[in-house]
């Protein structure tokens, strides 16, 4: 796709987010202040708004620009050519709010940070609108966006909520009958901690995927959409704190390795009560870690 076209179905989009937020018999800026807006030139505006003007969305007389009725989905335009996947995208994201070079409570510049992360505009609003429900975002009342941050409190109510969650999970887990698929993934998480354990001189670097993969394997048993959504956010953000401390890594990383034996084989005896209380150290151990974290960045 030819890059003039890539920015008209981006203005096109754009113009159509605008007037969602306009109600009938309202007037449009100038088009020199939408050409601003959408970072665009005049002459892919005008090109938009003809397009918003033919089928009747938008009445374009002159200088006048009158909403005639409010846009729907049906409306946009495809996006096509955009390079970069959900997934690469959430990684850019979570990757620029932890390395805490932009403060919390922050208007955030998404042309700026859709060039950044290498999507469109449109792109990141929806992806952002996705992620406001997890507290790191926010849409502000008059339009645009507000980095709320990882902040202290984030953490604590992170760390404290993700206890609740696993706890629960560790309940339903060795409540699971025989032929259930996660005992053997518990034996081979059994033998990786163990290998692992065995050469953690030289690869405890390796502890933060396998410590993904576990954590997953407990919460994967609750059949429950909130959880699985929770849990992303609970991955990807102890993922990356593995990454910001390295004081004590290997030190760390061992201690976190026994924790996790553990508490596998506590669930592996179908000791809930064993099971829970090694559940708990771990957790609160990680909790310290995450905290100390911050400190490292002035931030706790």
């Amino acid at each position: 796709m030819a890059r003039t076209d890539a920015r008209f179905r981006e203005a096109f989009n754009g113009l159509l987010d605008l007037c969602s937020g306009l109600a009938p018999g309202d007037s449009l800026p100038s088009e020199a202040m939408l050409a601003e807006r959408m970072n665009v030139s005049r002459t892919i505006v005008r090109s938009a708004l003809g397009d918003l003007d033919e089928r009747g969305i938008v009445r374009w007389e002159g200088r006048s620009k009158t909403l005639v009725r409010l846009p729907d989905r049906a409306d946009r335009i495809e996006l096509r050519g955009e390079g970069v996947n959900l997934q690469e995208l959430e990684t850019r994201f979570l990757d620029w709010i932890l390395r805490f070079d932009v403060p919390a409570d922050t208007p955030l510049n998404i042309t700026q940070l859709a060039r950044q992360f290498g999507v469109t505009p449109y792109t990141l609003q929806e992806f952002l609108s996705g992620w406001s429900r997890f507290g790191l975002v926010q849409r502000r009342p008059r339009g645009g966006w507000l980095l709320l941050g990882f902040t202290l409190d984030y953490a604590v109510e992170l760390s404290d909520f993700r206890a609740v969650l696993e706890i629960d999970a560790v309940r339903h887990l060795v409540a699971l009958p025989q032929d259930h698929p996660v005992w053997p993934t518990l034996d081979t998480l059994r033998a990786s901690h163990r290998a692992l354990l065995e050469r953690v001189e030289t690869h405890f670097h390796d502890f933060s995927k396998l410590d993904e993969q576990f954590h997953s394997t407990v919460t994967g048993v609750v059949r429950n959409r909130f959880v699985v959504e929770f849990q992303k956010v609970v991955s990807l953000i102890f993922h990356y704190h593995f990454q910001w401390d390295k004081t004590d890594e290997r030190q760390r990383n061992e201690a976190a390795i026994r924790e996790h034996l553990e508490w596998i084989e506590a669930m592996q005896r179908r000791d809930e009560a064993a099971a829970v209380a090694a559940a708990r150290t771990h957790l609160a151990t990680s909790k310290l870690t995450l905290l100390s974290s911050l400190r490292g960045h002035n931030l706790a």
